[in-house]
């Protein structure tokens, strides 16, 4: 369920993905965002952005003369604020006066659990968060946003970052970094939330989509086969790190480097993150526990079962 070889698209070129909906990929290509962010353009008038992408003066210039005659951005969708997905919204907004939708600010949505680890600092901060954005329209969950011919329905769907949305289109999901088209999502505590992943997985499964509009990489085409294979493939992570647990306690760091030999060395610290996440997650089910307090170095022990 890695990324296909074949796919490269052009960058900065609007491309169909269906009747009403092109995508363009942003020139942010790197190891966390495969051939870059991809961008969305729904509708035939009044258009709807979804992920502007990164701060890019380049991108901005694209999406803007991927306009048509007739056509105006009436509406700017954020599925998440990191800093490859939002921070562009507001040069967008700039330039063409229409408002930002999104759950919150950057914090918002985060778990109990999250919210106290980030509040007490046991847990550095996440991964690449656009500090600043903060949307004109806060959308929850189930909220309907209406445009000239199209209709998106707004789905909190929380995991890989607190304030996560995917919006369906019809039987169609732009499912964000929730569900990727070229491998699993980063879940980073605190802004990332194992727990709240699998119930996100679980909430598109019931859904029930034909085809999923990732953040990054081409069109997922078996919607239910991929969700199920995430949630698999998370089940059987748990079950690496357990058995790791079996031969030693150990840091999520050195859970890591036990369990992912075949990464890259610059990947070692997302697989690290991922690890923590799985600890946190195994934590809530009384399945491991922290030695001492709670931190990125903590070591964790296996608890027995019984």
């Amino acid at each position: 369920m890695q990324a296909p070889d074949d796919f490269d698209p052009p960058i900065g070129v609007p491309e169909e993905m269906a009747d009403g909906l092109r995508r363009i990929v942003a020139p942010n290509p790197s190891p966390m965002t495969y051939r870059g962010t991809n961008t969305y353009l729904l509708g035939a008038r009044d258009i709807a952005v979804i992920d502007p992408g990164p701060d890019s003066e380049t991108h901005l210039e694209a999406i803007l003369a991927a306009l048509e005659p007739g056509q105006r951005i009436s509406h700017i969708l954020v599925t998440h604020t990191h800093l490859d997905h939002s921070p562009l919204s507001r040069a967008l907004a700039a330039r063409t006066g229409a408002p930002i939708h999104g759950f919150g600010d950057t914090r918002a949505g985060r778990s109990a659990v999250m919210q106290k680890l980030a509040a007490g600092g046991m847990i550095g901060g996440g991964e690449s968060p656009d500090l600043d954005f903060v949307p004109d329209v806060v959308l929850g969950d189930g909220d309907v946003i209406r445009g000239d011919g199209w209709e998106l329905t707004a789905l909190w769907t929380p995991g890989h970052y607190g304030n996560h949305l995917c919006f369906q289109w019809g039987d169609a999901v732009l499912t964000g970094d929730l569900v990727m088209g070229w491998a699993t999502s980063l879940v980073s505590p605190p802004d990332g939330d194992l727990t709240d992943f699998m119930e996100s997985c679980e909430k598109l499964l019931r859904l029930d989509p034909k085809v999923l509009h990732p953040g990054h990489g081409a069109p997922v085409t078996a919607p239910r086969q991929r969700l199920e294979w995430l949630l698999a493939h998370r089940r059987e992570r748990e079950a690496q790190i357990l058995a790791a647990l079996e031969q030693g306690a150990d840091t999520a760091q050195g859970l890591a480097r036990r369990i992912y030999t075949e990464v890259q060395p610059a990947l070692l610290p997302a697989a690290t993150r991922n690890v923590l996440a799985h600890l946190i997650d195994l934590m809530g089910k009384n399945r491991v526990s922290p030695v001492g307090e709670l931190a990125e170095d903590t070591v964790f022990e296996r608890l027995p079962t019984g």
